[in-house]
């Protein structure tokens, strides 16, 4: 057994960093919760794939966990209300997205009660059949939740050509600042074992159900352990090292194995789930619940308070910064994601999705704004002024 306490061979990769983790400022206290906001936005696209269709009306009152927009197809996912209110728009709307863009939104106006819809409990799901769990976790509006947001019921449903020998439940979380995988891991490890179990099921029991987790989170590593003790779960632990998350990375350390260059990790065999996305499809099908919130990392230097939040979907992330106490004045940029892969974001009124793990609101100190780039006209000018042959506007635009 080796340092890191593993049964199981690990693999390195090619190249990598480590970049400070900024891990410390956003665990020092349990996952909490905030008020709700006035409004909840929710886009009818928060996955890969076709957008929702509304099954709502403007002035239609709605319960928490109520259907709100359908499926549009197989590549899509149902959306539902995150409480209850009542439906006040269905318009066009700031969301989080690189370029600032606006989309189709269901706009609800909460009642204040956050009054359940009926929830059909299943104690014995594990009775169910392949199509009938596959049905509930569609039902639910489940994607991923590590930032991909792919449709988890046809994740779940591979190809018949493609028999799965290895699930692998992704808990690295390479990427600085975030830890809301941590957290989940640390105070819900029951949860994230119970959908690995349900995961392995769907995929027709694999030879193999694996559970990576980076070196730089012993908490969630020695839950898990404690989760996983009287399973054949394994929990695999190696040094962290970014982009070791990837989930082509990640296979490759687990495993040894490499996807294929355009392929998809289940033509060798293996599935990848989040272990996020593990936890929501388990509830799914033993309570009942829909894809209503998530945890999410909200950190940052210009933040009073830095911490994880189970916060509910389509709040705005403007309102989730006045609740921890953010100093604007202090903060140059507000990014989504982690400051690896995420993006900056355009407007605060944009809501929290399915995919938003991480508000980050650095302060300016914490991460100084770029220095500004040349512009053309700029460089035009400089590269006139070089020695030699005059310069054409071809030669420029080969030069720039």
């Amino acid at each position: 057994m080796s340092a890191l306490h593993n049964d199981r061979k690990t693999f390195g990769i090619h190249g990598g960093v480590h970049p400070p983790e900024n891990k410390i400022q956003s665990t020092s206290e349990a996952i909490g919760s905030i008020p709700l906001a006035d409004e909840l936005v929710l886009p009818l696209n928060q996955h890969i794939g076709a957008m929702a269709i509304p099954a709502v009306e403007v002035g239609e009152n709605v319960l928490k966990g109520q259907l709100i927009a359908d499926a549009d197809g197989i590549f899509s996912a149902t959306l539902h209300a995150s409480t209850s209110g009542s439906i006040t728009a269905i318009e066009e709307r700031e969301i989080p997205h690189p370029s600032g863009m606006m989309a189709d939104c269901i706009v609800i106006t909460p009642d204040g009660k956050d009054e359940w819809i009926e929830l059909n409990d299943c104690e014995n799901y594990t009775d169910l059949d392949h199509q009938q769990l596959v049905a509930k976790i569609r039902a639910a509006g489940i994607a991923g939740m590590g930032g991909a947001g792919f449709p988890t019921a046809v994740k779940v449903n591979p190809r018949a050509d493609n028999p799965i020998q290895t699930l692998i439940l992704n808990g690295t979380e390479c990427e600085p600042y975030i830890t809301a995988d941590d957290m989940l891991m640390r105070e819900r490890a029951d949860e994230v074992v119970a959908g690995a179990k349900l995961l392995a099921k769907l995929l027709n029991n694999p030879e193999e159900v694996l559970i990576g987790i980076e070196d730089n989170k012993p908490e969630a590593i020695a839950a898990m352990r404690r989760a996983a003790e009287h399973s054949a779960i394994e929990i695999v632990v190696f040094p962290t090292k970014y982009p070791s998350g990837g989930e082509k990375q990640l296979i490759e350390i687990i495993t040894g194995k490499q996807v294929p260059s355009g392929g998809i990790p289940a033509q060798i065999g293996i599935v990848v789930q989040n272990v996020a996305t593990a936890v929501a499809a388990y509830r799914a099908v033993r309570f009942g619940e829909p894809l209503v919130s998530r945890v999410t990392t909200v950190v940052g230097d210009s933040l009073l308070h830095q911490r994880n939040i189970d916060v509910p979907l389509g709040t705005p992330i403007a309102h989730i910064l006045s609740a921890h106490g953010w100093r604007q004045e202090e903060s140059d940029r507000l990014i989504i994601g982690g400051p690896m892969m995420g993006f900056t974001l355009k407007c605060s009124d944009a809501p929290v999705t399915k995919t938003t793990n991480c508000i980050l609101a650095p302060s300016i100190t914490e991460m100084p704004a770029p220095p500004p780039r040349a512009g053309l006209h700029s460089l035009w000018h400089v590269c006139r002024g070089l020695p030699g042959q005059p310069l054409t506007a071809t030669a420029f635009l080969v030069f720039a």
